[in-house]
């Protein structure tokens, strides 16, 4: 298992802090002058308490996409076989909670099941009978659906053009 050390340094944080609070200024200023009809000039003009609820409406925007990103991030790293106590032991949680946050994140193909890798996403082509199926999980965290394949080389073709298409 590899992580990225310790965590981060203190001035790691405060750049981290300052990076943040940068990028949030315009979503909360834009947010803030939408709702209040007034100008992006205007905006921080009101009552303090309707500003600072402002900022934290932007957070959580900010939340939200941490969140999906962070999915995403776990997704990735199990398609490359991560496995649910790996990205529990990144997350400081244990493997129960990883799987209970990430439920998809970490697959395991059926007996028989061949699984590619390509253009950071996973595919599991899977026999079928005569033919064959598969189904993948792009590098956007885009997921196909189960589709049918006459030949093993024609669902990995199939597979392989949906994971080069949804590419990150």
């Amino acid at each position: 298992m590899t992580t990225n050390g310790p965590g981060p340094a203190p001035e790691e944080l405060t750049t981290l802090e300052a990076a943040l609070h940068d990028a949030l200024t315009p979503l909360a200023t834009s947010l803030r002058a939408r709702g209040t009809g007034r100008t992006e000039q205007e905006m921080w003009k009101g009552e303090p308490v309707d500003i600072a609820l402002s900022v934290l409406a932007a957070w959580k925007v900010v939340d939200q996409e941490v969140k999906r990103l962070t999915a995403i991030a776990a997704g990735t790293a199990g398609s490359y076989g991560a496995s649910y106590e790996q990205l529990g032991a990144v997350w400081g949680i244990t493997r129960q909670g990883a799987r209970k946050k990430w439920p998809e994140a970490v697959t395991r193909p059926a007996p028989g099941t061949t699984t590619l890798t390509l253009f950071g996403g996973r595919a599991d082509l899977t026999p079928a009978g005569p033919a064959w199926t598969w189904t993948a999980t792009a590098a956007d965290g885009t997921r196909s659906p189960l589709s049918p394949a006459p030949t093993k080389e024609e669902a990995a073709a199939h597979a392989g053009a949906f994971l080069k298409q949804h590419t990150t």
